[in-house]
């Protein structure tokens, strides 16, 4: 969506990663790979890999109470709970709805939202329509991945890419200053749904013996098809989000793209004609944690006070469905 002045701003950031750190030369004893192969092709040294006792509502908890920190609020102060993840607790029901439980609030709808890689933009544009309709007014966003335990480590396509964590923003009505969420935009094109997807355990395909042993229920991708697009389409993306706002990309201050690829973030850079040094990056350390990648990027851009109050962020994603989003926010 897109408007002549902000109707939520967000007011809070937290994130949250596990202690335990898998380095690429650890993946190297797994599969066939290198410390080099992984920089060159990926941008990532690391990732952070979750205690056998954690859930995805553990982190995503540890992340939220962070942001309700940082906007001086507390958990009963929230109207409504968007999560974006395809890693919860469990299949059903919602993450939403154990954070909610971790939390200490009741009645207020809490929801999971599966759009992979975009989810916590997915979120943050139903929350900020949610705030501009007056239906609510303040939104706990998440994005959570707990993707080590749906990974097959025995794939060198998608075990040397993926790590956990989670990120979170509250977002609240917005002021007459200016600042908030300028526009967003939301995409899916399904022709490439079977690209990047976990092939059993849905009403499609029923968990067998067989299909254990062949760990079909793990994520499963065609990193060709995805790259192909990805580039591409979170490019456009940026640009539309950019027009909704009536912007040029010079009056944009930081990036916080989907920690994706480095390859596909320079690719990016280049065709919006922002210098990357203007791109808040933590794939290094954190690689690839699907809907936590941005708001763990744009909390820790917030922290070290490279993101200061007024700077127009502009944010992008792309991940199964393939669906992909954009966001333009003035901090």
């Amino acid at each position: 969506m897109g408007s002549e002045r902000p109707g939520s701003q967000i007011v809070g950031t937290g994130a949250y990663t596990p202690e335990r750190i898998l380095t690429n030369t650890e993946l190297a004893r797994l599969v066939d790979t290198s410390d080099e192969w992984i920089q060159q092709r990926t941008g990532m040294r690391e990732r952070r890999i979750a205690r056998d006792d954690e859930t995805a509502s553990d982190m995503a908890y540890e992340a939220s109470k962070r942001a309700l920190d940082a906007a001086g609020m507390k958990a009963s102060d929230l109207d409504m709970i968007v999560v974006g993840t395809i890693s919860g607790d469990h299949p059903m029901p919602a993450c939403a709805a154990y954070l909610q439980r971790k939390l200490g609030v009741s009645q207020i709808p809490a929801f999971d939202v599966s759009a992979a890689c975009a989810g916590f933009l997915y979120g943050m544009s139903i929350a900020d329509n949610f705030i501009r309709t007056g239906a609510q007014k303040r939104v706990l966003v998440v994005g959570v991945e707990l993707l080590s335990r749906i990974l097959n480590w025995q794939d060198r396509v998608t075990c040397v890419l993926f790590g956990d964590g989670a990120g979170a923003a509250i977002l609240a009505p917005a002021g007459d200053d200016g600042r908030g969420v300028l526009s967003t935009r939301l995409y899916t094109d399904s022709s490439l749904a079977d690209s990047l997807l976990i092939p059993a355990g849905g009403s499609r395909e029923a968990l067998t013996a067989e299909g254990l042993e062949a760990k079909r229920n793990k994520v499963f991708m065609v990193g060709s098809d995805i790259f192909k697009v990805a580039v591409k389409n979170l490019t456009a993306a940026s640009r539309d989000a950019l027009t909704a706002a009536g912007l040029e990309a010079d009056a944009v201050r930081w990036v916080v793209p989907h920690q994706a690829n480095l390859r596909i973030i320079n690719q990016v850079a280049l065709r919006l004609e922002i210098p990357l040094e203007r791109f808040v990056l933590n794939i290094e350390r954190y690689g690839n944690t699907s809907s936590a990648s941005i708001p763990l990027a744009l909390d820790e851009g917030i922290r070290d006070g490279r993101i200061k109050p007024g700077d127009t962020v502009l944010m992008c994603a792309l991940g199964a469905g393939i669906s992909w989003a954009s966001a333009l926010v003035r901090m």
